[in-house]
């Protein structure tokens, strides 16, 4: 599976994901035909090759010989309706605008269909957002991961006024995604560029394990006051055969007041939010008192909603979380035949060979239904496996 890595170490913003994809390899032919599918009258983009702290990048401005009109979320969705523009496109682009408009509505106490977009309905925006999901399907590019995003401090002049950093809008946008703030009174995360991750991005961390097949550098538009270089690289790569992610955040919680009796419906809970692994500990605790430490898996885009699982279903007042990083072995579902009919086995890569390995709730049901010993329906699954490819 191909996948994109967003570094926004300098932040992001609409033209320097879409600068980095072209960097990366995106045709720029191939991008503009698929603009002008768009029909947007006027409309003039600039693709150029730059050289920042002597890295290659590529900076995309956009210009309008046109007074730019006044849009709103429903103009847009119907401008993008209009084109001709390929259905999974115009999807991916009208999520994100209302990913946006939604935001907006919120820091104004407004419908999103009554948001008034003035610098995000511009046509730099609309080349922006359409451009990248474009670029990121032309480059089968099928997962983006993001890394933290960083924010400056300080003030923005918008349409509004001014508005402090990181602008409300883009503050709404990046809940439950990490930050982090650096002493820049700039703004290095855009409304547009925060709509875009928050929408397009599978996850938030480190580096995934991947093999690199392309790096791409987007130039943002203003010279950094600390110095360092305002890009965006985009790392693309294909991953191991392994799907399951190689970054978890692991949570933990210690109960000595909960009834264990809960732990069955607390684990089909959390397991169909998309925990991947959970164990009860027995522990002694402080004043003697026997107790259990919970510890739940979890992809880390998914953990904000399995902590609030938590602490809703258990008697839990604080939880502790953090990063670790795991190595899993490639697997796959395989059916072997056996005396009793077929069954599903899970088939794993080992550092030895393939090793096919029995699974339980399969197992149990033929055990059942033939009265038979789960031992022996384990052995023969184990036989029954041996050369299965």
């Amino acid at each position: 599976m191909r996948i994109g890595y967003a570094d926004c170490f300098s932040g992001i913003s609409g033209d320097m994901l879409l600068g980095a994809l072209l960097h990366a390899g995106l045709d720029r032919q191939l991008l503009v035909e698929e603009l002008s599918k768009l029909r947007l009258a006027g409309l003039d983009m600039q693709i150029a090759e730059k050289t920042i702290q002597s890295i290659s990048c590529v900076q995309v401005r956009v210009n309008s010989e046109q007074r730019q009109e006044l849009r709103t979320l429903p103009a847009i969705l119907a401008l993008l309706e209009r084109s001709e523009l390929e259905a999974p496109v115009v999807k991916r682009a009208s999520q994100v605008f209302r990913a946006l408009a939604m935001a907006e509505a919120k820091v104004h106490n407004i419908t999103a269909e009554q948001v008034h977009f003035h610098e995000v309905g511009a046509l730099d925006t609309i080349v922006d957002v359409v451009g990248v999901v474009f670029g990121l399907q032309q480059l089968g590019i099928r997962r983006l991961v993001s890394s933290p995003l960083p924010t400056g401090h300080g003030f923005v002049e918008c349409a509004h006024g001014l508005l402090p950093l990181p602008a409300p809008a883009v503050c709404e946008l990046l809940q439950g995604i990490p930050t982090y703030g650096v002493d820049l009174r700039q703004e290095l995360v855009t409304p547009t560029g925060a709509a875009l991750i928050a929408t397009l991005a599978d996850s938030f961390g480190p580096l995934p394990p991947l093999t690199i097949s392309a790096t791409g550098y987007g130039a943002g538009s203003r010279i950094l006051s600390n110095g360092q270089p305002n890009l965006l690289r985009l790392i693309i790569g294909e991953s191991a055969d392994v799907a399951e992610c190689q970054v978890v955040e692991v949570i933990e919680t210690n109960l000595d007041d909960w009834s264990p009796e809960g732990f069955p419906h607390l684990t089909e809970l959390l397991f169909a939010r998309g925990a991947l692994d959970m164990t009860l500990t027995p522990v002694h605790m402080k004043k003697g008192r026997p107790g259990f430490t919970l510890q739940v898996i979890s992809p880390p885009a998914l953990a904000q909603p399995l902590k609030e699982t938590i602490l809703a279903h258990t008697t839990a007042i604080g939880l502790r979380f953090r990063r670790e990083e795991r190595q899993t072995l490639p697997r796959d579902i395989v059916t072997v035949t056996t005396k009793w009919g077929e069954i599903k086995a899970k088939k794993v890569q080992s550092p030895t060979g393939w090793v096919v390995h029995p699974e339980y709730e399969e197992c149990r049901r033929v055990a059942l239904n033939h009265g038979l010993p789960l031992s022996e329906v384990y052995n023969e699954v184990r036989c029954a496996g041996i050369g299965v490819k």
